[in-house]
C-alpha cells in the first residue's frame, strides 16, 4: 500500500496571491503543487484575450509563479498540475518549456487538451449529436458563442504523470480533477474505484479555492488567528480515498471542521456532486478534527458518473450601461421616482426601445445620519441591448444632463459618461462523453488518447441517514441568525447556492426545522419569487439552497451589486430571527 500523497494548492482563481506557490514549495513537504485558475467568468476573460491575441488564452500569472518555483520543484521531485492552460494549454506548455530553458533546467512538460469544442459545434449538430442546454435540453447552435469547453476528468492527468511528466497543464478540467488525477496516479486506482475517486474529488473540492478552507471568507473569521496572511492548504490523500486537510506549520489561518464544512458547501447543488469520473455523495462525508489544523475526511461514497459531460459555454450577450446616482437625505422614494422620470425624459433613446432595463433603489441611507455617507441611498440603472449605440454614451449623458434640474442632494457615482461595455452570457450545456476524448501530449513526444467514457457502476448507493433528533424549543430571543450559524455562498451560472451550517448538534436540530424554503423567501425578499431547492446534509450539520436565476444570465451579465452572490450568505446571517434561548 502506497503512503498518502500530499497535494498542495497555490491558487483559487486567476488573480490569487502570487507568492503562494513559493510559500507552499518552501514552507513544508509536499508531493504535488496544484492550482485552479478557471472560474466560469475566467473562461470568458480568456476568450476575449485569445480574440485580441491568438494563442494567449491562458493564465499568464502561472508562468510568473513557475519562474519562482520550477527549479525547487524539480530538485525536490514535486510534480506540478494546473488548469492554467485555459483555452490554449499547448501554448502554455511551450512557454513553460522555453522558461525551463532560460532557467537552465530540464523539465518534462505535458498538456491535456480535447475540451475545446468551439470549432466542432456545427459538425456535432449536423451529425445529430450536438450540445444541449444543461437544464432545458434545448439544442444549441454555434451562434455567437466565443467559448465552449467540456469539463474533462482526471485520467488525462493520470496518463501524463504516468508518462513521466514533471509539469502537467490542462484546459477545462473539473476543479477537483487536478487533485484527483495525482491521487489516482499515485495509488494506481482503476476507473471504477468509485468510492476512492469520490474521496479524492471531495478532497479536491475542499482545496480548489485555496485559502477559503484555511480561514478565508469564513463566517467566524474573528476566531481565526493570522488572518492578515492566511496560509494555503494541502490535502493528504490515502489509498482508500480518505484524506487529511492541513496547512504548513506557522502559517496564518486555521483548518477546522468549520472551515472545511464551509468550503464543502461552496458552489454545490444537491447531495450528488456530479463529475466526469464519479458522482460523489456529499451526504456521506464524515469529518473529524484530528488535532490543530488537521481535519480528516472519510466515508465518502461514489456512484458512476453520468454518460454526458458538462460544457461551459459563453456567448456575447450584447452591451450594457450601468448608472448609479446618489440620493441624499429625506424623501428618498420621491427623489428616486423623479430622477428616473427625468432621466428617461432626457434620454435620446426611449425606455421601450431598450431590450433590458433594470432599475433598483438601494436603501443604504440611515435615520438621523451621523455622516454624509449615512444619508445616501443609491438609484442603480442597468441597461442592456444588442445594439452598442442604443445604450452608449448618449444615454449615459442623460444622467449628467439632469444633475442641476432634478432633486436636491443628487450626485453621480458612475464616473464620467462612457461607451457601452460588452458583456457575456454563460450557458451550461451537456454532450455525450464518448464525443470528447482527452488528448495527452508530451512536448517532443507523441499524443495519446484517453477515453472520457467511465466504466459502468452503481447509479445509486444507499446512504444511511442519521437519526433525527427533537428540535430545541422554549422561550425565544430575537437575534441575528449569524450568532448561531455560518454560511458560504457563490455562483452556479445564473443560479446562486447558499450553504448554511451549524457547529453544534442542537443548533442544527433547530436550524433544520426553522430554515425552510418558505422561511428563506421571507428572510431574503430578493429571492421570494424565484425557484429554490433545499438539500439536507445532516452529517455536515448543514443545509444547502439553490436559488434559481438570482444572477440572471450569469456573473458577467448580472445587474446585482454582488454579481457572484459572494455576500448572500452573510446577508442571511445578518437577518434577525427568533431563536430558542436555550441555544444562546
Amino acid at each position: 500500500m502506497a503512503a498518502p500523497i500530499r497535494i498542495a494548492n497555490c491558487s483559487g482563481f486567476y488573480g490569487d496571491r502570487l507568492s503562494a506557490a513559493a510559500e507552499m514549495v518552501e514552507g513544508g513537504p509536499i508531493d504535488v503543487l496544484t492550482g485552479d485558475w478557471l472560474a466560469e467568468l475566467t473562461m470568458l476573460i480568456l476568450a476575449r484575450s485569445r480574440a485580441r491575441h491568438p494563442g494567449a488564452g491562458y493564465a499568464r500569472s502561472f508562468l510568473t509563479q513557475m519562474e519562482q518555483v520550477m527549479g525547487p520543484c524539480l530538485d525536490k521531485g514535486i510534480k506540478v498540475v494546473s488548469n492554467a492552460g485555459g483555452l490554449d494549454p499547448r501554448n502554455l506548455a511551450e512557454e513553460l518549456h522555453e522558461l525551463a530553458g532560460r532557467l537552465g533546467l530540464t523539465a518534462h512538460v505535458a498538456y491535456v487538451a480535447g475540451d475545446d469544442l468551439l470549432e466542432r459545434l456545427d459538425d456535432l449538430q449536423a451529425a445529430g449529436r450536438g450540445l444541449r442546454h444543461f437544464e432545458t435540453g434545448e439544442a444549441l447552435a454555434r451562434g455567437d458563442f466565443v467559448s465552449a469547453n467540456a469539463y474533462l476528468g482526471c485520467f488525462g492527468i493520470v496518463d501524463a504523470l504516468a508518462g513521466g511528466a514533471d509539469i502537467v497543464v490542462t484546459g477545462r478540467v473539473t476543479d477537483a480533477a487536478i487533485v484527483c488525477g495525482p491521487a489516482a496516479w499515485h495509488h494506481s486506482w482503476a476507473r471504477d474505484d468509485f468510492d476512492r475517486l469520490a474521496g479524492a474529488v471531495v478532497a479536491g473540492h475542499v482545496i480548489e479555492c485555496g485559502a477559503q478552507v484555511t480561514g478565508g471568507n469564513y463566517s467566524f473569521f474573528d476566531e481565526v488567528p493570522g488572518m492578515t496572511h492566511v496560509g494555503f492548504p494541502w490535502v493528504e490523500v490515502a489509498e482508500d480515498g480518505s484524506s487529511v486537510v492541513g496547512k504548513h506549520e506557522g502559517t496564518g489561518g486555521e483548518v477546522s471542521i468549520g472551515t472545511v464544512t464551509s468550503q464543502l458547501l461552496y458552489e454545490i447543488g444537491s447531495q450528488r456532486y456530479y463529475g466526469p469520473d464519479v458522482t460523489a455523495r456529499f451526504d456521506s462525508i464524515e469529518l473529524d478534527q484530528l488535532g490543530p489544523d488537521r481535519v480528516r475526511i472519510s466515508g465518502v461514497r461514489g456512484e458512476a458518473p453520468p454518460a454526458t459531460l458538462k460544457v461551459a459555454m459563453n456567448r456575447l450577450g450584447g452591451f450594457r450601461q450601468d448608472i448609479t446616482i446618489a440620493l441624499t437625505g429625506l424623501d428618498i422614494e420621491a427623489k428616486a421616482a423623479l430622477v428616473e422620470a427625468a432621466f428617461w425624459d432626457a434620454s435620446p433613446v426611449p425606455r421601450e426601445a431598450i431590450a433590458s432595463v433594470h432599475s433598483r433603489l438601494v436603501r443604504t441611507d440611515k435615520v438621523d445620519p451621523l455622516s454624509n455617507e449615512e444619508a445616501v441611498a443609491l438609484w442603480r440603472l442597468t441597461l442592456k441591448d444588442p445594439d452598442e449605440h442604443r445604450v452608449g454614451r448618449s444615454v449615459a449623458d442623460a444622467a449628467v444632463a439632469i444633475a442641476l434640474t432634478s432633486v436636491p442632494g443628487f450626485f453621480s457615482l458612475s464616473g464620467p459618461p462612457g461607451p457601452a461595455r460588452a458583456f457575456g452570457v454563460y450557458v451550461p450545456a451537456t454532450i455525450d462523453a464518448d464525443l470528447v476524448p482527452q488528448y495527452v501530449t508530451s512536448l517532443g513526444g507523441p499524443t495519446r488518447v484517453v477515453d472520457s467514457v467511465a466504466p459502468p457502476g452503481p447509479s445509486e448507493v444507499t446512504i444511511e441517514e442519521p437519526a433525527r433528533r427533537a428540535s430545541p424549543s422554549g422561550p425565544t430571543r430575537r437575534v441575528a441568525l449569524g450568532q448561531l450559524v455560518g454560511a458560504r455562498s457563490g455562483d452556479k451560472g445564473g443560479h446562486a447556492n447558499l450553504g448554511v451550517f451549524a457547529r453544534r448538534d442542537d443548533v442544527y436540530d433547530w436550524l433544520e426545522g426553522f430554515l425552510s424554503v418558505e422561511q428563506l423567501r421571507e428572510l431574503l425578499p430578493e429571492a421570494s419569487a424565484l425557484r429554490i431547492e433545499r438539500v439536507r446534509l445532516p452529517r455536515l450539520r448543514a443545509l444547502n439552497f439553490l436559488i434559481h436565476d438570482l444572477l440572471e444570465e450569469g456573473v458577467a451579465a448580472s445587474s446585482r451589486q454582488d454579481a457572484q452572490a459572494k455576500g448572500l450568505g452573510e446577508w442571511l446571517r445578518a437577518r434577525l430571527v427568533e431563536v430558542p434561548e436555550v441555544l444562546l
